[in-house]
């Protein structure tokens, strides 16, 4: 079994800034009609606007979609707030991602979050449900009764060797991530890697039993999303994952299959409790990294940049 051990925090994380190092939007730009599928698409403008064209510029959302495929998105919306705090995705790009996912054929779009709040609360004060209730064959799920979950092995897990998914996600064709940039109290910050305990039945383990930072990296090789969409339009850079606390308008949606790298390039559009990072400064950035999940150095990434 694996073995406990004690939580980072915080200020774990503020000391890796000690060594000086600064993220910022670095990587190997391309021209619009360059390569057709860059590491990374950076589109700036309003949410909806962006999540579309972040999609166009990785090849559409019929690379990623097929028809009959169901689909799963996985945005943030376990807190009771509304866009203006930043701890939940913002519904206009959930709702731009699934109707994108409706026009590539999915059959159906089951929007999911396991919350940290009343799910009724939630459901009503994120904005998605609302953003969403016009779309043909769509549903914003709450699971929060362990029958909707199933347990799964983590066969190249490090300290975790099982976890219970979801079975929504287990059974679909597709999962898209639509992570909220914002910073975290336990692992500094959280965003698509981390925005996936949110499918899973037992998120008290990964606080107590396990280091939170290599229970994540395990579940992401266990939890694979096609897609993974990052809504940085705005970024709570203190008090999270709930807030309140700053926020800050980097006006971006970060979009790419490596989520790795896009985790590790949303890491670099804001000061995170005031001070800058680099991916490898996050350590379940850098544990998912060593896994083989993806780059995280963003400097040998290709980024695709636009604005909406």
């Amino acid at each position: 079994m694996p073995h406990e051990h004690s939580r980072p925090t915080r200020r774990d994380f503020l000391k890796t800034a000690s060594t000086g190092l600064a993220a910022g939007l670095v990587g190997r730009s391309l021209p619009l009609h360059a390569a057709p599928h860059p590491d990374l698409a950076v589109v700036s403008g309003d949410p909806a606007a962006a999540a579309r064209r972040a999609v166009e510029a990785l090849g559409g959302m019929s690379r990623f979609v097929q028809t009959g495929d169901r689909v799963v998105l996985k945005p943030n919306m376990s807190f009771a707030s509304g866009p203006e705090r930043a701890s939940n995705t913002h519904p206009a790009v959930v709702y731009a991602v699934a109707e994108m996912c409706l026009a590539a054929g999915a059959k159906q779009v089951m929007i999911v979050d396991n919350p940290l709040q009343t799910a009724e609360l939630c459901l009503r004060r994120a904005g998605v449900a609302d953003a969403c209730k016009g779309l043909k064959n769509t549903y914003v799920q709450m699971f929060t009764d362990r029958k909707f979950y199933r347990e799964i092995k983590v066969p190249q897990g490090k300290v975790l060797d099982r976890v219970e998914v979801i079975k929504e996600v287990l059974d679909s064709q597709v999962l898209i991530c639509l992570p909220q940039a914002k910073s975290h109290s336990n692992t500094g910050i959280s965003m698509g890697i981390k925005g996936l305990m949110g499918l899973i039945w037992d998120r008290g383990s990964f606080h107590g039993r396990y280091n939170i930072n290599e229970a994540l990296a395990d579940l992401a090789t266990a939890i694979r999303p096609r897609l993974t969409i990052l809504d940085a339009t705005r970024a709570l850079t203190t008090g999270g994952p709930g807030g309140p606390g700053e926020v800050v308008t980097p006006n971006l949606i970060i979009a790419g299959t490596d989520p790795v790298a896009v985790d590790s390039f949303g890491v670099g559009v804001a000061p995170w409790y005031g001070q800058k990072f680099q991916g490898r400064q996050v350590e379940h950035l850098l544990a998912a990294s060593q896994h083989g999940l993806g780059k995280i150095d963003v400097e040998s990434l290709s980024v695709l940049r636009a604005t909406a």
